[in-house]
């Protein structure tokens, strides 16, 4: 992206995000050492550690806090080409922020809700960026089937797919994590990819072709 585009979208991200907005730059090392590190006990979010999907959830919150606050050494090479907006982070990442978005999700409800039960929904808008880094990574290396041998546990979890779109073809990705398209069989749509190739023909984003 040219400067413009990536501050608009870094802005776009802390306000689609809200209440659980995720710091670019922690997130990105973070999923640079889920890569690296695939089902490993250095990987910061693998389910093959864990009895349960809350344990690895607080895990992955601590590396990520850890790694936000500079309390953890970070290798160089996860770090190099993220983008970084300090005095848009101290502010997106606060509780203040997040308090500012949860009253505005409440407000929603209490202006258009038309039944009671519909306030147990709260608690996933509040939570939704922690909740579907869960899922993906849960579900993504533990169910499905797989198209490639990556020496590590990644699968597509097909069925569910549509929902996360296109995050669990986590075997595809970790087989080829710079493409673009996550999907790689006939019968597999990545829903996100024509809206990068739209972007792309837009000149909003520039597509790097991959040799995988």
């Amino acid at each position: 992206m040219n400067p413009f585009w990536e501050k608009f979208f870094y802005i776009f991200l802390w306000i689609t995000q809200g209440s659980s907005y995720l710091n670019p730059r922690a997130y990105a090392v973070l999923h640079r050492m889920h890569h690296a590190y695939s089902d490993t006990e250095k990987d910061p979010h693998s389910p093959h550690f864990f009895k349960e999907v809350f344990s690895m959830m607080k895990r992955t919150g601590s590396i990520y806090n850890a790694i936000l606050n500079g309390t953890m050494p970070v290798e160089k090479k996860f770090e190099k080409n993220i983008p970084s907006y300090p005095v848009l982070d101290q502010w997106a990442d606060s509780w203040y922020s997040r308090i500012f978005f949860a009253l505005i999700y409440v407000s929603i409800y209490v202006a258009f809700a038309t039944h009671w039960w519909m306030y147990l929904l709260l608690p996933i808008h509040f939570l939704m960026g922690p909740v579907h880094g869960a899922i993906v990574n849960w579900a993504g290396h533990k169910y499905g089937y797989r198209n490639f041998n990556e020496g590590d546990h990644s699968k597509n979890t097909f069925f569910f797919d549509f929902l996360m779109l296109g995050e669990l073809f986590q075997n595809n990705h970790h087989h080829a994590g710079s493409r673009p398209n996550f999907a790689a069989k006939w019968y597999e749509i990545d829903p996100v990819y024509p809206i990068m190739k739209l972007l792309d023909k837009c000149h909003i984003i520039r597509l790097v072709k991959t040799t995988v």
